[in-house]
């Protein structure tokens, strides 16, 4: 039986953020996504508030997941449940990023994308790094971040997902998990995607920021 591992974690990240960040067949990348939210006549910090409802009530449905029919054709053998699952919350927390304004190209914004995947303890792992979640001067810490600085974060995060899956029971699922019924194995977690989202929210839409 295969395991997953924190490195097998850290790539089908790095995969899921390169499919959200620039698309693929059938759906939007996270710009994209953002777009349509950048519309309306109101602060980032509330449009980050729509796309996030919008994720919540959408996401599980069975016509969006099965737009995630492609993600089950990895390069590392993750369950398909935790692969798609990870893929729905990256694109949204980079399409607030750029509502934000921050650049998702970035290899930095990458990093405190990963950071809000582990919910209430990003505020720990971005404060050990000078980043105050809400506050404003976030865009300039994130500037001065090393690469050293970035690998570590990276790690933290990685050892906290694998824990975290550890402890929901997957960590020893030995292939991946089908699509059953259009809906991501059951794992879907709103509740979870909803703190994500406003952790992604205060980080990179404080409300004492005027939209970009």
């Amino acid at each position: 039986m295969e395991l997953i591992s924190q490195e097998k974690i850290m790539q089908v990240l790095d995969w899921a953020y390169e499919r959200s960040v620039n698309g693929f067949s059938g759906l939007d990348s996270a710009e994209e996504l953002a777009a349509s939210y950048a519309k309306e006549e109101s602060p980032a910090y509330d449009q980050a508030n729509s796309l996030i409802r919008w994720q919540n009530t959408k996401s599980a449905t069975s016509g969006f997941i099965t737009g995630l029919g492609g993600l089950i054709t990895l390069p590392v053998a993750l369950p398909a449940n935790i692969t798609s699952v990870l893929f729905v919350q990256i694109r949204m927390i980079a399409a607030i990023a750029h509502l934000g304004g921050y650049d998702v190209k970035d290899d930095k914004v990458k990093t405190l994308v990963f950071a809000c995947l582990t919910a209430n303890s990003a505020k720990e792992v971005l404060k050990d790094i000078g980043i105050v979640v809400g506050n404003k001067l976030a865009m300039n810490a994130v500037k001065s971040i090393s690469g050293k600085t970035l690998l570590e974060i990276n790690k933290k995060v990685g050892f906290k997902l694998f824990t975290k899956f550890g402890e929901k029971g997957v960590i020893n699922l030995g292939k991946a998990v089908p699509l059953l019924g259009g809906l991501i194995g059951g794992s879907f977690d709103a509740y979870t995607t909803n703190t994500i989202g406003n952790v992604a929210r205060d980080t990179f839409t404080p409300k004492d920021v005027a939209t970009a």
